[in-house]
């Protein structure tokens, strides 16, 4: 598919949603995952799939937050082109939804309301023992120490970790959303990561209108843009 073919299927859609990944936050100063320079392929003690586990979280409590605080959390990161564009075409009625697995926040900085965060936020933190609820900013009051509630508990990131489950209620609402699309545009995703990556499946609107852009190539998906995110939407 060329570009302009791309944008005339753009105009035409009426209920576009978007499924994005890591790739999609790149261009903000946030590296992926499994690029040359993304995180897996940088050297720890752990690998980083570890680190970001459940298990190491409750094992290693004090490294897992050395290690969430220096790679994962990214305070001065702004809205990209492609955030902000996908905020404008929501706010015009083309665009019903974002479903993300990003954890960053950026789509509502850039003004998106109906975004499905499948992995979380860094922005959401509860205390494991009383339940309290922490903004990001109390987080790094106490970082890269572990973060302490007031009742003593840890104040523990609403990040879906290795390990865990998705969000249920997030799920249900991001299948009903891409179920019911006239056009699904997946961005910035290698789509290896399950479950979040099958969501695609459930879409059901025309098989041309299934759009993936991303920066390295995807076998298996006929209508794919390679380049940047920013400049395509």
């Amino acid at each position: 598919m060329t570009l302009q073919e791309y944008k005339e299927r753009v105009e035409r859609a009426s209920n576009i949603v978007f499924f994005g990944g890591a790739g999609v936050s790149t261009e903000s100063g946030i590296p992926d995952f499994r690029s040359v320079d993304g995180l897996y392929n940088q050297k720890y003690a752990y690998p980083p799939e570890v680190m970001l586990s459940a298990d190491f979280f409750w094992a290693h409590t004090d490294e897992f937050f050395r290690f969430y605080f220096d790679k994962m959390i990214y305070t001065k990161a702004q809205p990209n082109a492609a955030h902000i564009k996908l905020a404008e075409w929501e706010k015009a009625g083309k665009l019903k939804a974002v479903v993300t697995q990003n954890i960053d926040g950026l789509h509502q900085k850039a003004g998106s309301k109906t975004v499905y965060e499948l992995h979380g936020s860094v922005h959401r933190n509860k205390c494991v023992r009383c339940g309290k609820q922490f903004a990001l900013d109390d987080m790094l009051k106490q970082a890269p120490s572990v973060p302490h509630c007031d009742c003593g508990g840890v104040i523990k990131p609403d990040v879906v970790l290795y390990g865990e489950g998705l969000p249920e209620r997030t799920v249900t609402m991001a299948v009903d959303a891409i179920a019911s699309a006239d056009m699904l545009i997946v961005g910035g995703t290698s789509l290896a990561v399950y479950p979040a990556a099958g969501f695609i499946g459930y879409y059901n609107g025309n098989p041309d209108n299934l759009i993936v852009i991303n920066k390295s190539v995807i076998h298996g998906f006929k209508n794919q843009l390679n380049g940047a995110l920013g400049e395509l939407l």
